[in-house]
């Protein structure tokens, strides 16, 4: 047995550095790391090389990524071909080969296209042009439900910004709210309301039913004020909206109102999870939030629903989410003005 003395181990260190000055295996490994980096960096197109499925002739395409593209020519030149048959069809193959043997079983094999090379291919989706369908409500991003994951997405993710100060929502308190009150004019009739039902189905008998265990004596149902007592059953596959009304006050300027109205909105802000409604008859309804509050407007909370155009809760109330509008031009009802409808 040679054991290696500190002379040796200079010797071998030496050999190293000089292996690494000369490109050796060291330098050769981060070479290919490099390398195999550069290869992994996605493409900005498309290549095709030798597709020839159906009647296309052994051609070769360079497609841009992230811009539209028309494919165009005779009928029977291989449009369909390219676009559905080859880059569609492959994309759809190689999506599928990338899931779990399990989930593969249930899909099936799919057929390989002929073709030489296709790099810088991402998954696809193929939409099937339909001429008679006239559904405003059905996009591009309804239809491949890209617009489903949207909305997930911007709910878990998003922040809310006022649309007054530009600045990020954050949390109020009770006595921001009190002080927004008593600016009101003096002598308006309020109601303090505390929703606990918004926009759901159903004929929520136990939530009234609780209501009434606690003391309270009137609701406000769908935008109609009732004595609690008097509802009548809720139709169940409709949408409802319930405040339960805390209290009924005429604003005043006074240490005593203070008080009454400070207690009020704690209470509502309780029963309401963290949200009251200020109603004022000719006004329309004042929304705020412990959670969710700037300038003194109440954000809602981020839902994939607000972010809906087919939701009560996310589409212009205007147009109710179709995007135009049914009106007269007056201009071309009566052309000339300086005639009298005589």
């Amino acid at each position: 047995m040679q054991l290696s003395g500190p002379k040796s181990l200079e010797n071998q260190s030496a050999c190293k550095t000089k292996n690494m000055k000369n490109g050796g295996p060291i330098s050769s490994i981060n070479s290919s790391i490099g390398s195999s980096a550069a290869n992994s960096k996605e493409l900005d197109r498309i290549i095709v090389k030798g597709a020839k499925e159906h009647n296309l002739k052994d051609i070769d395409i360079d497609i841009p990524k992230k811009k539209m593209v028309v494919i165009t020519g005779v009928s029977g030149s291989g449009k369909s071909s390219l676009a559905f048959d080859t880059i569609f069809a492959e994309g759809q193959r190689r999506y599928v080969e990338s899931l779990s043997s399990y989930a593969r079983q249930f899909i099936g094999q799919m057929e390989k296209p002929k073709y030489d090379t296709i790099r810088g291919l991402s998954p696809t989706i193929a939409i099937e042009q339909k001429a008679a369908s006239k559904n405003p409500r059905s996009t591009v991003g309804t239809i491949t439900e890209i617009y489903d994951y949207l909305r997930v997405l911007f709910a878990r993710i998003g922040t809310q910004y006022c649309y007054k100060c530009g600045e990020k929502v954050g949390r109020g308190h009770a006595q921001s709210m009190v002080s927004q009150i008593i600016a009101l004019p003096e002598n308006s009739k309020i109601l303090i309301l505390a929703p606990i039902v918004e926009n759901r189905k159903g004929e929520h008998k136990e939530r009234l039913d609780i209501l009434k265990k606690q003391g309270y004596a009137r609701v406000r149902v769908d935008g109609v004020v009732q004595v609690l007592e008097n509802v009548q059953t809720l139709a169940r596959n409709k949408k409802h909206h319930i405040e339960v009304v805390v209290d009924r006050l005429k604003t005043e300027n006074n240490t005593q109102f203070e008080k009454r109205l400070t207690d009020s909105v704690e209470n509502a802000l309780k029963l309401g999870s963290g949200q009251i409604i200020v109603h004022m008859i000719g006004r329309e309804d004042l929304k705020m939030s412990e959670a969710r509050s700037c300038c003194g407007i109440a954000y809602p909370e981020l839902t994939p629903q607000i972010f809906s155009f087919n939701s009560p809760l996310g589409m212009c109330p205007d147009c109710n989410g179709i995007g135009t509008l049914l009106s007269m031009d007056v201009n071309k009802i009566i052309p000339d003005k300086t005639l009298s409808l005589d």
